[in-house]
C-alpha cells in the first residue's frame, strides 16, 4: 500500500469520491501544508493556520494507479480555481497534491502539464504540487461525512454532483457493488 494526500476544497467531497475507488482504503480527512501544529477544524476554517482541508488515503498500486487517482481528483473538483471551490472560499479550500514519493511528484506534474497543454479546463490548473508534510487528522465528526449524512443539503448540492461525475466518467475504477 502507498499513501496519497489530496486537497480539493472541502475534505468531505474529496473523501466521498476516493472512498468509492477500487484499491483505495483508509480515507481520512484532515489538514496539511500549514504552520500550526495540531490545528482544530474551528481554527483551520478561519484561514489563519495556513492549512488546506485534505484527505490522506492508502491505495494499492496493483489495483489503481496514482495517475488514475490524480486524474479523478482533478476531474472531480475545479483545479483552476485559486483558494475556493464553489461557495467555500479561502486558502483552506485550495487545490493541492502533496506527494509522498518522487514518482508521485513526477506523475502529478506530468498530468497537470498535459492537461494544461490540451487546455482541458479552459484555464490554467492552479493545483499546488508539493512534498507532503505533517498531516493532522480532523475531528471524528468529519470522518465518513457523506456516507453518514446523505440527506444534508451540502451533501445533496455539492458532493452528489462530484460522486455522480465519478460514476459517469470513471465507472471502470469503482469498487464492486456490495
Amino acid at each position: 500500500m502507498e499513501t496519497g494526500i489530496f486537497a480539493g476544497g472541502c475534505f468531505w467531497c474529496t473523501e466521498a469520491v476516493l472512498q468509492r475507488i477500487n484499491g483505495v482504503e483508509d480515507v481520512v480527512p484532515g489538514f496539511t501544508a500549514g504552520h500550526v501544529k495540531n490545528p482544530a477544524y474551528r481554527e483551520v476554517v478561519t484561514g489563519r493556520t495556513g492549512h488546506a482541508e485534505a484527505i490522506r488515503f492508502q491505495y494499492d498500486p496493483s489495483i489503481v494507479s496514482y495517475a488514475d487517482l490524480v486524474t479523478v481528483f482533478l476531474a472531480t473538483h475545479d483545479p483552476t480555481s485559486l483558494n475556493r471551490q464553489g461557495a467555500d472560499v479561502g486558502t483552506q479550500y485550495r487545490s493541492g497534491i502533496y506527494y509522498t514519493t518522487d514518482e508521485q511528484c513526477q506523475t502529478a506534474r506530468g498530468i497537470i502539464e498535459e492537461l494544461n497543454e490540451k487546455n482541458v479546463f479552459g484555464k490554467p490548473i492552479v493545483t499546488e504540487v508539493q512534498e507532503a508534510g505533517p498531516f493532522y487528522v480532523a475531528e471524528e465528526d468529519h470522518h465518513d461525512y457523506y456516507n453518514q449524512n446523505p440527506y444534508m443539503g451540502y451533501c445533496n448540492y455539492v458532493i452528489d454532483p462530484k460522486v455522480s461525475k465519478l460514476r459517469e466518467h470513471f465507472a471502470h475504477l469503482l469498487k464492486p457493488a456490495a
